[in-house]
C-alpha cells in the first residue's frame, strides 16, 4: 500500500514517503522461510496493489490458511454482515472467517502453523473492529504457542487522543479494551499495548514481533491511498469516522447506501437542514440501510474539515447533541448499542441532561491523561 504523508487540510509538506512493514520485506521474510504460515488479511493488505497473500505465494513461501476479518478477505462484505469460510479463488488457499460463526480461531484452526503474520489496515478508533480481531488472534496464537509477527501500518486519526474510555463492564467487539474512542497509536503499536497489559484472556502473553514503519511519525497525518473498508471510501470519512459513529446507536443515518457513507448525517424526522439524501442498498457496501429509500435531512460535512481546519484532531458531538434535541420524541433517540459504542452509560446521560459538548469534554479529561501515561510505554514512533 501506497502511504502518501501530508498536513491534512494545511499547506502540503513534503516527506520521505512512509514505507509499511509490509514493504520492508528484508526484515521478515527470513523469518518465514520454512514455515508454514498463517495471514490475517483483508482487501487492504496490499503492497504496489498486490495483496500481501499474492506476494508471499510468488516469493514461494507456504501460505497455508488466511484469516479474514469484518468485510471478508478480497470480497468487500457489508458492515456486520456474517461471512462464511471460504477457498480463496485466486491461491485455493482455504479462508477462515472471523467474522462468521466465530471471531476467534479455533484451536483446530492453529493446527499445522509455525507463525501467523498479521497486515490489515486500522483507523485507529476503538470501535473499528479490526483491533478487536488483533487481541482474538492473538489469545489464540498465545494458546497455542505460535509466534505472531505484526506488519505495521500508519494510523491516520493516530496524531490525537480523544473521547470517553471505555469502562470494562460495556466491552464488546466494538470495543474490549480501556481505551478511549481515539487512541493515538500504530496497531502495532496497540498489539504491544494489549500484551504488555495484560488485556489477553487469562493475562496471556503472545509471542509478538512488530515489523515498524519507516519515515513515520506518531504525529504524522497521512492520507490512506487504499479504502481500509467499503464505507470508509476517503480521507474525510476517516477523518469523521470517530465522530458520526455515535449516529450507529439511534436511528440518525450516517449516510450508508449512499456514495458518501460517514460524510453526512440525516433523518426522515429531523425537521432542520438544507441537505437532504435518500440510503439505497449498494452491493457490497449498504445492504438496506437504515433508511433505506427515506429522504433523510441533515448535514452535508464532506467540507467541514476544509471549512474548518482548527477542528481536525479531536471528536466532535455537536453532530449528535443537535440532531437529539431536534429529534421529535415519538421514538427513543439512543438504542441499546449507544452505550457500546460510547464505552459507557454516562456519554447518554449527559447528552440527555443537556450538558454542553465543552462539559463533556471536560469529563473525559482524567481517564484520557491516566491512559496517556500507559500509552505511552508502547509508543514506537
Amino acid at each position: 500500500m501506497l502511504v502518501v504523508l501530508v498536513f491534512m487540510l494545511l499547506p502540503v509538506v513534503l516527506h520521505a514517503r512512509i514505507r509499511t512493514g509490509a514493504e520492508r520485506t528484508e526484515l521478515y521474510y527470513p523469518l518465514l522461510k520454512g514455515k508454514n504460515i498463517g495471514v490475517v488479511a483483508n482487501q487492504a493488505s496490499v503492497v504496489d496493489g498486490s495483496s500481501i497473500v499474492d506476494i508471499l505465494v510468488r516469493q514461494g513461501f507456504h501460505v497455508v490458511r488466511i484469516f479474514s476479518p469484518e468485510h471478508g478477505f478480497r470480497i468487500s462484505g457489508e458492515a456486520g454482515q456474517i461471512i462464511g469460510n471460504s477457498v480463496d479463488s485466486a491461491t485455493g488457499i482455504p479462508v477462515v472467517s472471523l467474522y462468521g460463526s466465530k471471531k476467534k480461531p479455533a484451536p483446530e484452526d492453529m493446527q499445522s502453523l509455525d507463525l501467523v503474520l498479521f497486515d490489515i489496515q486500522d483507523v485507529g478508533v476503538r470501535f473499528y473492529t479490526y483491533i478487536s480481531t488483533l487481541s482474538y488472534v492473538m489469545e489464540a496464537c498465545a494458546a497455542a504457542d505460535i509466534p505472531m509477527i505484526l506488519l505495521d501500518r500508519p494510523n491516520p486519526n493516530g496524531y490525537y487522543v480523544d473521547g470517553p474510555v471505555l469502562e470494562k463492564q460495556f466491552s464488546s467487539f466494538v470495543g474490549m479494551h480501556p481505551v478511549p474512542v481515539v487512541y493515538g497509536m500504530t496497531i502495532g503499536e496497540y498489539a504491544r499495548m494489549v500484551n504488555g497489559e495484560g488485556w489477553l484472556k487469562n493475562r496471556m502473553k503472545c509471542d509478538l514481533r512488530v515489523i515498524q514503519l519507516e519515515n513515520y511519525t506518531g504525529g504524522s497525518r497521512c492520507v490512506l491511498t487504499e479504502k481500509p473498508s467499503p464505507n470508509l471510501p476517503c480521507p474525510e470519512a476517516v477523518s469523521l469516522y470517530p465522530s458520526l459513529c455515535f449516529f450507529e446507536g439511534t436511528p440518525v443515518s450516517v449516510g450508508r447506501g449512499t456514495a458518501f457513507p460517514f460524510q453526512v448525517y440525516g433523518h426522515p424526522e429531523l425537521s432542520y437542514g438544507t441537505f437532504s439524501f435518500t440510503p439505497e442498498s449498494i452491493t457490497g457496501a449498504s445492504g438496506h440501510p437504515p433508511q433505506e429509500g427515506k429522504i433523510c435531512h441533515g448535514e452535508d460535512l464532506r467540507k467541514y474539515y476544509q471549512e474548518n481546519p482548527g477542528e481536525a484532531g479531536r471528536i466532535t458531538l455537536k453532530w449528535l447533541i443537535k440532531a437529539f434535541h431536534g429529534w421529535n420524541g415519538k421514538t427513543a433517540f439512543f438504542t441499546d448499542y449507544f452505550n457500546k459504542l460510547a464505552g459507557n452509560a454516562t456519554l447518554q446521560k449527559q447528552i440527555i441532561e443537556g450538558k454542553s459538548e465543552t462539559e463533556i469534554r471536560q469529563s473525559w479529561k482524567p481517564a484520557i491523561g491516566k491512559f496517556k501515561k500507559i500509552r505511552k510505554k508502547y509508543l514506537l514512533y
